[in-house]
């Protein structure tokens, strides 16, 4: 492929879809459908009663909704509650977007390295428990 074909991600080989568990986050899906409904994150948090910061980590993929939240999210949002967790089922349809070869590179880098920061996040976590517990423990 040369530099300046035209991509349409939806239909690329290997990727699932726009919304598919290897292209979207669970937050990308929440922003997608809640944008698509034309609601701002303080209109879905006062929908959901929740705190506006509640959305935005949702949205960021800093935190996840608790089951009773993901349930009312899914329909206030009117997908399915599988289409928000790992983009299958009833849910948005791909956007019908063509996007150059090189932006379509720089969102897959994007992606891989959001998902390393995710795992060095939960390794650094998991590293700070085990010094406090080291610290605390009687010499």
């Amino acid at each position: 492929m040369r530099e300046h074909d035209i991509l349409t991600l939806p239909e690329e080989p290997g990727n699932g879809g726009w919304y598919s568990n290897e292209a979207a986050t669970f937050g990308d899906r929440v922003a997608g459908a809640r944008e698509a409904l034309g609601l701002s994150q303080s209109d879905l948090a006062r929908k959901l009663g929740v705190k506006l910061k509640t959305v935005q980590g949702w949205e960021d993929d800093l935190s996840e909704p608790r089951a009773n939240k993901l349930q009312m999210l899914s329909g206030v949002l009117n997908v399915s509650l599988m289409w928000l967790l790992n983009g299958e089922g009833e849910g948005l349809t791909d956007p019908d977007l063509e996007v150059d070869s090189d932006v379509s590179g720089l969102l897959t880098e994007i992606r891989q390295l959001k998902g390393e920061l995710a795992q060095s996040a939960d390794r650094l976590a998991h590293l700070e428990k085990r010094l406090r517990k080291a610290l605390s423990a009687p010499l």
